[in-house]
C-alpha cells in the first residue's frame, strides 16, 4: 500500500504523509489539482516525434530548405556607431512550426492580437509543460523596452514577467535611474517556462523568435535593453558570452520597423544575484541607457 492510498483509507495518517512529503523535499503546493507529469512528458515526446516525421516527409518531397548559416556575415559598423545584426546563427527550428509562427505573427496588427496568437500557438513543446503563457507587462507606449530570457517559477505561476527574486532586483535597478514599470515595457524571448528553468534550446528560441520580432515591431520602442545573453544571441546571432556582449550598442533592424532601434545588452538580474560583485558593470550599462534616452529627449518623471 502506498503512502497516498494509506492516507485515503486512514485520515489519521495524514500527518505522517505530510511529514513524508517534507522529508522527500516536497514543501510547497504548486496547483489546486494533481498534474500527471509523466503524461505531459509523453506528450512532449509525441510532439517531437511528429516534428521529426514532418521533417522527414519534407526531405522526401525535396521541400526542405537548406539550414541557416551558423556563422553569419561579418558585423557591419555603421556611421552612427551602432553595430548592425548579422544573419541568424540559431539552429533551424522545425520548419512547419517556425513557418506557422512567422505567418501568424506577421498577421497580428495589435498587441492584443499578438497575445492571443501566442496563447493559441501549439508549435513549441514548452507550452505543454508550462502552467501559463507569460506575454509582457509594463507600458507598451513607453520609450524603453526590456527583453529577458524566459519565465521562471514565479513568472510561470503569475503569468507576468520578472515578478520573482530577480524581478525584484530588476525593479530596484531600474528605480535607481528613475524608471518604474509604468515607464518601460518588458517581455521575454520565450513566453513559456522551460522545465526546471533549464537553458532553452536553439530550436525553442528559433520557433518563438517570430513572435518576439513582431512584438518589437508593434511596440516600436526608442531604446531596447537586453537582459542576459539569450536575447542578444536571439536578435543579433552573436556567439560570444554576455560578458563580451554587454555594454555595446547595437542597432536592431527588422522589416516592420520604420528605423533601427539602439539596443544594449546587460547582465541578467538572476546572474547578479549569484555574482553580486558584477553589479558595478550593470550599473555602467544602466547609466548608458539613461544617457541614450536623454540624448533622445526622454527623461524619467
Amino acid at each position: 500500500m502506498t503512502m497516498t492510498s494509506l492516507a485515503a483509507s486512514d485520515p489519521l495518517s495524514l500527518p505522517a504523509l505530510l511529514q513524508w512529503y517534507l522529508d522527500a523535499g516536497v514543501d510547497e503546493v504548486i496547483g489546486d489539482e494533481p498534474l500527471d507529469r509523466y503524461l505531459l512528458s509523453q506528450q512532449v515526446v509525441q510532439a517531437a516525434q511528429a516534428a521529426r516525421e514532418a521533417r522527414q516527409a519534407e526531405r522526401i518531397a525535396g521541400q526542405t530548405r537548406p539550414p541557416m548559416q551558423a556563422g553569419g556575415r561579418p558585423t557591419a559598423q555603421a556611421s552612427d556607431g551602432l553595430v548592425r545584426p548579422t544573419s541568424v546563427g540559431l539552429a533551424a527550428a522545425p520548419a512547419q512550426a517556425r513557418e506557422t509562427a512567422a505567418h501568424v505573427a506577421a498577421g497580428c496588427k495589435t498587441l492584443t492580437e499578438l497575445r492571443a496568437a501566442v496563447e493559441a500557438f501549439d508549435g513549441c513543446a514548452l507550452k505543454v509543460t508550462a502552467s501559463t503563457t507569460v506575454f509582457a507587462d509594463g507600458n507598451p507606449a513607453a520609450p524603453l523596452m526590456l527583453i529577458g530570457e524566459a519565465p521562471g517559477r514565479d513568472e510561470d505561476r503569475q503569468g507576468v514577467p520578472f515578478v520573482g527574486e530577480s524581478g525584484q532586483l530588476l525593479a530596484k535597478m531600474m528605480a535607481s535611474i528613475g524608471y518604474d514599470r509604468s515607464r518601460y515595457y518588458i517581455t521575454n524571448v520565450l513566453p513559456w517556462r522551460p522545465p526546471g528553468n533549464r537553458t532553452p534550446t536553439d530550436q525553442e528560441v528559433a520557433t518563438c523568435l517570430p513572435f518576439l520580432t513582431r512584438h518589437i515591431e508593434l511596440v516600436q520602442p526608442r531604446v531596447i535593453l537586453l537582459l542576459g545573453g539569450l536575447p542578444t544571441k536571439a536578435l543579433f546571432a552573436r556567439p560570444e558570452g554576455i560578458m563580451r556582449q554587454r555594454g555595446k550598442w547595437r542597432a536592431y533592424e527588422s522589416p516592420g520597423l520604420s528605423h533601427p532601434i539602439p539596443a544594449l545588452a546587460t547582465l541578467h538580474p538572476a546572474f547578479l544575484l549569484r555574482q553580486p560583485g558584477q553589479k558595478r558593470l550593470a550599473w555602467r550599462d544602466l547609466l548608458e541607457i539613461l544617457k541614450k534616452l536623454r540624448g533622445l529627449g526622454v527623461h524619467p518623471g
